[in-house]
């Protein structure tokens, strides 16, 4: 009986619980979604919701525990993945919704980023829906009963969130309780960071359009040369064919014909 390395086990545990998980997130963001837009719902709502935003995250600490414990080099493995265990041990400090919220956002992102079928773009196009998607959640819970809060619905929050991550800030809305405006710094920075990778492909791609375009015309000119080289050679060959070679005599011009009478 051959026996599995660890490490052969780890990408296959990877790799067959990337689907899962990923659907386990979504579920998270709608079970964190519901109480924040729908405030007024039955109670056993609110507690299924709860339930399903604690499963999730105990489904992702699970994955760290196992990936752990199936890497070759623990320590190594606790090093190399700081914001997992990062992410693991937040919502056992203090039973704080948001701090769930940031722990379950970490660990998908580390999750997508390992899954080979999602691009940068499709990554960072994610991130910057997700981050403005739970931004505006997260203010407007905090915010919506604050007494000088000026962020009552999710439209407003939605649009703070917006204005927020682009820098742009235009001040009709704004957060006023501390752990209000403690998310917004978390989402200017995190918006001037996806904003620089956002600028970044695109530049990326631009350049590798303008290399494939210049990489075209290179070969393009090399077949014009090679083709004119050629053409040179030819002439040359004609030439040299039509020129007779020494000691051949010339042949006699043809006689001049009189025109007929």
């Amino acid at each position: 009986m051959t026996l599995v390395e660890p490490s052969v086990m780890k990408e296959r545990w990877e790799k067959r619980t990337q689907t899962p998980l990923l659907v386990l997130a979504v579920a998270f963001g709608l079970a964190y979604a519901v109480p924040i837009v729908a405030p007024g719902a039955d109670p056993w709502v609110h507690g299924l919701c709860t339930h399903v935003e604690w499963t999730v995250w105990a489904a992702f600490a699970l994955d760290y525990l196992v990936r752990l414990a199936l890497a070759p080099a623990k320590w190594a493995f606790v090093r190399g993945h700081p914001l997992d265990l990062l992410a693991v041990i937040l919502p056992m400090v203090q039973p704080l919704r948001l701090l769930r919220v940031v722990s379950t956002l970490l660990l998908v992102g580390r999750r997508a980023r390992m899954a080979p079928q999602i691009t940068l773009t499709t990554y960072v196009a994610g991130a910057v829906v997700g981050l403005m998607m739970f931004g505006s959640l997260a203010v407007l819970h905090v915010e919506r009963d604050a007494p000088n809060g000026n962020i009552k619905t999710l439209g407003d929050a939605v649009w703070w969130s917006f204005t927020t991550m682009t820098t742009v800030g235009y001040g009709d809305h704004a957060p006023t309780t501390g752990l209000g405006r403690v998310l917004a710094v978390g989402l200017m920075l995190s918006g001037i960071a996806l904003l620089g990778v956002v600028t970044a492909n695109i530049a990326a791609w631009f350049i590798a359009r303008f290399e494939r375009d210049d990489e075209t015309e290179r070969r393009q000119l090399a077949l014009l040369e090679a083709l004119t080289v050629e053409v040179r050679e030819l002439r040359a060959e004609v030439a040299r064919l039509s020129v007779p070679p020494p000691g051949t005599p010339d042949l006699p011009a043809p006689a001049p014909t009189s025109p007929r009478s």
